[in-house]
């Protein structure tokens, strides 16, 4: 289904200006339906030849709907839009009119010019025309909170016909919530609480006032309430600012253990201040599931941080006893222990620094091709370079995936690149230099990762499954065991080495890995 945007470019000459106001009304409007117990449907003129598109729809969510199937995209003309023609072109609010039937459904049909203020706050020309269709079906009693709903409502509709809602969105903030169901107090222009939904009342409650809300003087009880002076403060600066005529971001109230969201909308029909509305959500649970999410991100953190502190022990230890060791073939072995260590300690090193169980890969393979080619037991400067990107990846394939890696890159370096004069000792590129590139790129849920150097290739009879060196079986198993891929040593197709590994990036994709 295409966008609003999309249908209103391609059938309509509104302005972009236009179309974005259009955006706002539907990113608000979920309020004025629930409010008005109604269908909202937003229909543009098409080409003024007397039809309209519906660009977007809203259900209620506090009563049955009137449209079983979507209008979106619908474009209808003649008799059936003839109270859409009277609100665009007069560009009053029209209520007139008996009942209409839609299949069983009896519906009752208003229309809602949508006017955008010019920049000089002056009304402007009316662009579209918001239906709003209310199912008859169902009887209603005429309640207290039915009424104050539909009354709010009109307010609403009046403002919209106005170019006065909805209000400008701030910085970072949704429309989620709070909603009607949640809570919603009405005020006058004084500020007093003329009614309040039992939901709202609840909320309340659990900020410690026990009393009736309507009579309250709403600024000066938020100010009561809050357990930080300055909450408070702001609080009741939001709702005075309504009053005023202002749209305020959402505020915070926390008292007694509990935590509230307000959102303060001024009620200007007509352009005279009549009050607000503030829309109230308790949301004690979700801000107590907040910060046990961040007790526990900074828990991980620090064990990952205490655990590269451990490993960075251990490899300094490894470090000095392979200093104390007289055989060189032991010392060979605990300086390759150091290295080893030291690899995982940076993946621990970047996720104490992170604020989930993944890591930015890339960091980590350019720092351990920079140690592999400064710790390399050979005389030959080697160059390393990195094509393409590995992304973002979790913790259990990172910390297998940097060690295979440091065994390849260390191989390729120690191995790949005899000294000069050595036999064997020839450069496939054509510049001369001695080369290893990584390589990465991801297709089909996989990482598809290459270690290619440009030296003297695999030996003749090499078999990689029953190679002895410690290095190589190292690779092996955590390529097939930790990573569940594949993994093949080969002759480059211009010489050197390549080694070409196959991970899954996710879990039960090892079966369909191909290699």
């Amino acid at each position: 289904m295409s966008t609003l945007r999309d249908l209103a470019e391609e059938h309509t000459q509104l302005r972009p200006a236009d179309i974005d106001h259009l955006h706002r009304i539907a990113g608000d409007w979920q309020l004025l339906s629930d409010l008005s117990f109604a269908d909202l449907l937003l229909w543009v003129p098409v080409d003024g030849d007397g039809t309209f598109l519906c660009v977007a729809q809203v259900r209620p969510t506090t009563a049955p709907t009137a449209y079983l199937d979507d209008q979106v995209g619908r474009i209808v003309g003649g008799p059936e839009v003839a109270h859409l023609e009277v609100a665009h072109r007069q560009g009053r609010i029209w209520r007139e009119g008996d009942p209409v039937w839609y299949g069983d459904v009896p519906a009752r049909h208003e229309a809602i010019p949508v006017r955008l203020r010019t920049a000089d706050g002056e009304n402007g020309e009316v662009v579209a025309v918001v239906g709003r269709d209310t199912n008859l079906s169902t009887a209603r009693t005429p309640s207290q909170l039915e009424l104050n709903y539909l009354t709010t409502a009109d307010d609403l509709a009046q403002m919209i016909a106005d170019g006065t809602f909805p209000p400008p969105r701030h910085p970072g903030e949704t429309t989620s919530a709070p909603r009607v169901g949640d809570g919603l107090v009405r005020l006058d222009a004084n500020g007093k609480v003329t009614y309040a939904s039992p939901n709202a009342q609840s909320a309340y409650r659990r900020l410690g006032y026990a009393s009736h809300l309507v009579g309250e003087d709403l600024a000066k009880l938020h100010r009561r309430l809050a357990g930080d002076p300055l909450e408070g403060t702001d609080a009741a600066n939001a709702i005075l600012a309504a009053l005023r005529g202002d749209a305020p971001p959402r505020r915070e109230i926390d008292a007694r253990g509990a935590t509230m969201l307000t959102r303060a909308l001024p009620l200007m029909p007509a352009g005279v201040p009549i009050g607000a509305l503030v829309l109230v959500r308790d949301i004690t649970e979700v801000r107590r599931r907040d910060r046990a999410l961040i007790t526990k991100d900074a828990t991980i953190r620090e064990i990952h941080h205490r655990v590269k502190n451990n490993l960075q022990t251990v490899a300094a230890l490894l470090r000095l006893q392979a200093r104390r060791v007289s055989m060189p073939e032991a010392r060979v072995a605990l300086e390759e222990s150091v290295r080893r260590v030291a690899s995982i300690a940076l993946v621990h090193e970047t996720l104490s620094m992170s604020s989930d169980e993944a890591v930015e890969f890339d960091g980590i393979v350019d720092r351990v091709a920079s140690a592999a080619t400064e710790v390399a037991a050979t005389e030959v400067t080697v160059g390393m370079r990195r094509k393409g990107s590995f992304g973002v990846l979790p913790a259990e394939i990172a910390t297998s995936l940097v060690m295979v890696l440091n065994e390849l890159l260390l191989n390729a370096v120690e191995h790949g690149f005899p000294p000069a004069g050595e036999e064997g000792a020839v450069v496939a590129d054509g510049d001369g230099k001695p080369e290893v590139v990584v390589s990465a790129h991801r297709f089909r849920k996989q990482l598809h990762v290459s270690v290619a150097d440009n030296g003297r290739g695999l030996p003749e009879q090499f078999d990689a499954e029953r190679g002895g060196r410690l290095g190589l079986q190292i690779v092996r198993a955590l390529v097939t065991g930790e990573l569940r891929g594949t993994i093949e040593l080969r002759n480059g197709a211009t010489g050197g080495t390549e080694a070409v590994l196959v991970v899954p990036l996710a879990r039960g994709s090892a079966d369909r890995l191909t290699p």
